[in-house]
């Protein structure tokens, strides 16, 4: 992507102490660009926010899951107990076991669960890495289809023929040439564009195909999703009906049913950044700023005390402003201009 814009600012105290760059892309419901800024043509990797479209191409070859391990399939998962028992329940029913998932040992994602993990001396496993329940479904539906397990992840597996299929597919746009995720399957990449309108035909697909039974899994399970303390997780439950899905390096995706859709990478690959301006695309495609602001606000810390926070820049948070998206940028906190003044006695 070559050509990011400031998206996001960091503010201390009202001065902007940094920024970051990005492209984003809002997509309205007919699929026509509403709103764009910085580079949404080129292609770059999807990275996690993959996931539902890769979901969807497996439940096209056959695979057959409970709702809520369907969500668990298409997860960035925390590492929850309920993802693991989770991923042992897919892979239980494919007759497999923790030893045949194909990505790396990880400790879990989440921080709190990853400090619990720590303190109590346990080790990296499979089935914790983030990505275990999307592993585990594709073992089940290479099991179903009579395919072999043991090369799951090589990119002449029918398997991830078929995936790079139904992904091109939904995107409307060729898939580049594929990387590794670190997870180690195949990497996809189409552009901006592409992401929001492959999710945007999941949010809006009859509930009787496979991209329509996915939505309706991720809607009734963000939990699986994500996690309990996950933005995305609380972004889904806050806006029911609207599905999303984050990915590393920046990565954001979300699409409501009435078929707006959003997606967005943050250049330098920043997190932190990701909700922020997910939150001003949101506003332009409608939706409520006072509870965007709710679940999107990142402050910036000073002495333990909020003395700031991130906030939209550049051509969306113009746009933001526009909308009457206006408590995206309120900054609220406690340091007073007496401590101030007292610092600069």
């Amino acid at each position: 992507m070559s050509e990011p814009v400031p998206l996001v600012h960091v503010v201390r105290d009202g001065v902007v102490e940094g920024v970051h760059y990005g492209s984003v892309a809002v997509l309205g419901p007919d699929g026509t660009v509403e709103f764009a800024a910085g580079d949404i043509g080129a292609p770059f990797f999807l990275r996690s926010a993959a996931k539902p479209l890769q979901a969807a191409g497996m439940l096209r070859a056959g695979l057959e899951l409970p709702d809520d391990l369907l969500a668990l399939a298409a997860a960035s998962h925390s590492g929850e107990d309920i993802h693991l028992a989770g991923t042992h329940a897919i892979l239980r029913a494919a007759e497999l076991d923790e030893a045949d998932l194909g990505n790396p040992p990880a400790l879990p994602y989440d921080p709190a669960m990853r400090d619990e993990w720590l303190a109590r001396g346990r080790a990296p496993r499979r089935a914790a890495h983030n990505c275990s329940g999307k592993h585990a479904a594709m073992l089940r539906t290479a099991r179903a289809r009579g395919w072999p397990t043991r090369n799951y992840l090589d990119r002449g597996h029918p398997l991830q023929r078929g995936l790079a299929t139904t992904v091109a597919e939904l995107a409307g746009e060729r898939v580049a040439e594929p990387s590794v995720d670190g997870c180690g399957a195949p990497l996809f990449s189409v552009s901006l564009t592409g992401l929001a309108r492959a999710s945007a035909r999941i949010a809006t697909a009859r509930v009787d195909t496979a991209e329509g039974g996915l939505a309706r899994a991720l809607r009734a399970h963000p939990e699986m999703v994500a996690g309990t303390r996950r933005d995305v997780t609380h972004l889904m439950r806050a806006f029911p009906g609207l599905i999303a899905k984050d990915g590393f390096e920046g990565v954001q995706v979300a699409a409501l049913p009435d078929g707006h859709a959003v997606a967005i990478k943050i250049a330098d690959g920043a997190d932190r950044a990701r909700m922020p301006a997910a939150a001003a695309a949101l506003a332009l495609c409608g939706l409520d700023p006072a509870r965007l602001a709710e679940q999107a606000t990142v402050p910036v810390y000073g002495g333990g005390e909020v003395v700031g926070r991130l906030q939209p820049a550049g051509e969306l948070g113009a746009a933001a402003l526009a909308a009457g998206a206006g408590q995206l940028f309120d900054v609220k906190y406690p340091i007073t201009r007496a401590r101030s003044a007292a610092w600069t006695a």
